[in-house]
């Protein structure tokens, strides 16, 4: 029996859940998330199964969010810390170094840092919660699992932009992909429901999107790019745009490089369109008949039709479409509208189904030859998974 422990290191957060492992089964102990590290009014929540309980702390680093997520934890489901086996991490950018996870060692932590302007919100944040558990647990395995690597099967006509060669060789500028764990644990899910690999359509919608197509349990194409602003329609990220914005942004309105990154990054995407970033929002006011929210949630649908449009094409057909994450799980209105939209291939919906919450769904109904799903997403579970197989 083996105690994992997982960390989601974010900029100003960091989430958390403790496994249990025996004979290859995983159940999780506890989660939760220390929150506003850095920030005045910073906590630490944990959460034992229908039990949640909250503490205000003082949280300056992320060395301190751990001690206290350590605290937490040794008050209820850890006896002691000799208890805990290994410590596994998200890592969101791999670059072309990582084509799978890697156990934890110097030149791995070197290496992470080296890819900090590809991912400067994510890279450095893993990073601090990486070196945190070295000064905490100095004797403890660590895993580091990438959100890229997923996507190393893309093929160099998929990934490649068409810029002058040197950018990709010299810079590294190529289609990356992201979300890679979310996107191969719902696709093994719905490989299972399906009674084969197939042709899978995976659609992470949270505050982040992507798509992503996999044929036979390999991405071969997916909608982000070099970085995580590519792409879908997200809740403050503008996805794809023609290139030329940004400069005649900067050209005309006198902005700087910062303030377009921040527009592209923060003020865009259905808050820009309509002034509300959560889909929760979107629904209310495009079900109050708002012509903004009216908009975001055409656009929203209108590019996740592109996008599986796209794929489907590429894939040469398809047996299922997963939607998945915050959006995805809970978004019944633009799973409704999008499937609408998707008549052409058989799909119907099963309306009672699409109303449901919280569990894995089938949406499309029995006769339909594409079947779509709802699969909560677990990349706790595939990094726990992870640190498993390679910590011991």
């Amino acid at each position: 029996m083996k105690k994992i422990l997982v960390l989601n290191s974010g900029s100003s957060s960091l989430k958390y859940q403790l496994f249990n492992v025996e004979n290859d089964q995983y159940t999780a102990l506890a989660k939760g998330v220390a929150d506003r590290i850095g920030i005045e009014g910073s906590n630490v929540t944990l959460k034992i199964g229908d039990n949640k309980q909250t503490k205000m702390v003082d949280l300056p680093s992320h060395t301190e969010a751990i001690k206290e997520v350590i605290n937490l934890l040794l008050s209820g489901p850890l006896k002691s810390m000799d208890e805990l086996s290994a410590v596994g991490h998200r890592v969101v950018h791999g670059g072309e170094i990582f084509k799978d996870s890697a156990l934890v060692t110097p030149e791995v932590i070197a290496q992470i840092e080296s890819l900090s302007d590809l991912a400067p919100l994510h890279n450095p944040a893993n990073v601090l919660g990486i070196r945190a558990v070295e000064e905490l647990l100095p004797n403890i395995p660590q895993v580091v699992v990438f959100d890229t690597s997923f996507h190393q099967t893309v093929k160099k006509e998929a990934y490649l932009y068409a810029l002058p060669k040197e950018q990709y060789t010299k810079y590294k500028i190529r289609r990356y992909g992201f979300h890679g764990t979310s996107h191969a644990y719902v696709a093994a899910e719905a490989a299972k429901l399906i009674g084969k690999q197939g042709k899978i359509i995976t659609c992470h919608l949270g505050n982040g999107a992507s798509i992503c197509a996999i044929d036979n349990g390999k991405c071969v194409d997916t909608s982000m790019g070099f970085t995580p602003l590519a792409g879908m329609i997200m809740g403050t990220r503008c996805g794809d745009i023609d290139p030329f914005i940004p400069l005649y942004i900067m050209r005309s309105q006198n902005k700087t490089v910062d303030e377009v990154i921040e527009l592209l990054n923060k003020k865009s995407g259905m808050y820009g369109i309509c002034g509300y970033s959560d889909n929760r929002d979107v629904e209310v006011h495009y079900l109050n008949g708002e012509e903004d929210s009216i908009d975001a949630m055409n656009v929203y649908v209108h590019a996740l039709l592109r996008f599986i449009g796209a794929f489907i094409a590429e894939l040469g057909g398809v047996d299922a479409i997963v939607f998945t994450a915050g959006v995805g799980e809970n978004g019944a209105i633009v799973r409704k509208l999008l499937m609408k939209r998707l008549e052409y291939l058989g799909i119907k919906l099963n309306e009672e189904n699409n109303n449901k919450r919280g569990q894995t769904l089938e949406i499309s109904t029995s006769d339909s030859p594409v079947k779509v799903f709802v699969i909560p997403t677990d990349e706790e579970l595939m990094i726990a998974k992870d640190t498993m197989r390679l910590a011991f």
